[in-house]
């Protein structure tokens, strides 16, 4: 089991941790990190393990372990670690990290914006899009989709998490805006993600800034016909 910091305070950039080992792929556990994993859209952090006796790993990327309960850091490529035990200080590459809270929270308020099913998103660190179950005569054009975004980030709406117990999820099938990403259920309850008092709130485990003006002025770049009635929506920092 490894402690994820991050849930609690996306914004610690490093914390000092212990090795618990190597997995068969040369993965690295420890019993705590600051390193997000990757999942529901959003990039594995990256950054460097910092070893008592000197050396340093670069990691390429953080992946959860098959049984979930497990942190993986993944070295940029395989090299020699102290024994299990040894104190390590893990480093994020903040400004990558940043640049994810700050898209992953636009796309928050871009789901806001448009008011649709998602059937899927991507999170980069200077620009992301969501997938939309959408018709052509639902969707507004670029210019005036930017423009009531960044409405939005201009409101400097607090962005904060709580939690809903699964039972309570499930009798708000609402909550969930994602028609093929279901929320992680299992564990007796879920993390809403809140933004100002009723802008947005959905079921979501990534890490989003303190405040919408945080984010930065936002462009719509494209919108792409993806089927039927799929429509994709990219977004960058203008």
């Amino acid at each position: 089991m490894s402690e994820a910091l991050f849930r609690d305070d996306a914004y610690l950039k490093d914390c000092e941790a212990t090795l618990l080992g190597v997995n068969e792929r040369g993965g690295i556990l420890l019993d705590r990190t600051v390193f997000y994993a990757a999942g529901g859209g959003q990039p594995g952090d990256s950054g460097l393990l910092e070893f008592a006796d000197g050396r340093t790993v670069p990691i390429a990327t953080t992946v959860y372990g098959e049984d979930r309960a497990g942190i993986v850091h993944v070295p940029v490529e395989p090299c020699a670690l102290p024994a299990s035990g040894a104190r390590v200080l893990c480093r994020l590459d903040w400004p990558r990290r940043h640049g994810h809270m700050r898209i992953h929270t636009a796309l928050h308020l871009l789901s806001a914006v448009l008011p649709y099913p998602v059937t899927g998103g991507q999170i980069g660190a200077d620009s992301g899009r969501l997938d939309f179950d959408i018709p052509d005569a639902g969707l507004a054009d670029k210019e005036e989709i930017a423009e009531r975004l960044n409405a939005l980030i201009a409101g400097d709406h607090p962005v904060s998490f709580e939690w809903i117990s699964d039972e309570a999820l499930a009798a708000n099938p609402e909550l969930v805006k994602t028609m093929a990403v279901k929320p992680p259920m299992g564990t007796g309850r879920v993390r809403l993600v809140r933004i100002g008092k009723d802008v947005d709130l959905q079921p979501c485990g990534g890490t989003h800034v303190r405040s919408t003006a945080e984010i930065g002025a936002i462009a719509v770049t494209k919108i792409e016909k993806k089927g039927a009635k799929n429509r994709r929506v990219r977004i960058a920092f203008a």
